[in-house]
């Protein structure tokens, strides 16, 4: 009994190490793939793992202060035009505020 019970309490131990796992991967992948992932993850199974914790480490990023920002584009409000910070980068100051206006 004492061994069937040892054997119940591993294998329950690497399916959370694989769940864990399945979800700090998840993490870190592109925004669009993590909430296609984590909408069909119930409510309750977030209780089983450290998610804020495992979420700032995932998301921590890899900058450092005086590292150059990454290059990226953005379309104008209107969708015409595409603006990148490649080419703006030596020309002239950037200055890049991120926030929520809603």
């Amino acid at each position: 009994m004492k061994r069937l019970f040892v054997r119940a309490f591993a294998l329950l131990a690497l399916a959370w190490i694989a769940f864990v796992g399945w979800i700090y991967a998840s993490m870190t992948a592109p925004p669009e793939i993590f909430t296609r992932r984590i909408a069909k993850l119930p409510m309750p199974a977030m209780m089983l793992f450290p998610f804020e914790t495992m979420w700032s480490s995932a998301r921590a990023g890899k900058l450092s202060p005086g590292d150059a920002a990454p290059d990226f584009a953005l379309k104008s409000v209107d969708g015409s035009t595409t603006a990148t910070l490649a080419e703006h980068r030596g020309v002239r100051p950037v200055v890049l505020i991120f926030g929520s206006y809603t």
